[in-house]
């Protein structure tokens, strides 16, 4: 997958995450999020659920970088909270 399809499916990954979670990152923010939501998505499905994994900006990798995006997200944002707590 080239580098255009890692922004592209990583700003739609990142878009998505937010509005499910609520997140306020910018633009550059997003992408970042969804390009390492997809990552650490298609790691998940493919080694541990032994499903497909992410192969370009189709459905299944939407899906399966915005479920990587929301944990990533969910764990920031924990870890955010954390940090100011302190």
């Amino acid at each position: 997958m080239g580098i255009v399809s890692w922004i592209v499916l990583g700003a739609i990954a990142g878009f998505l995450a937010n509005l499910v979670v609520g997140g306020r990152e910018g633009i550059l923010g997003t992408i970042i999020l969804g390009i390492v939501g997809a990552v650490i998505g298609g790691w998940l499905a493919s080694e541990v659920f032994h499903k497909g994994d992410v192969t370009g900006v189709n459905v299944e990798s939407i899906v399966i970088a915005v479920i990587g995006a929301i944990i990533v997200l969910l764990v920031w944002t924990a870890l955010s909270r954390n940090r100011a707590a302190n």
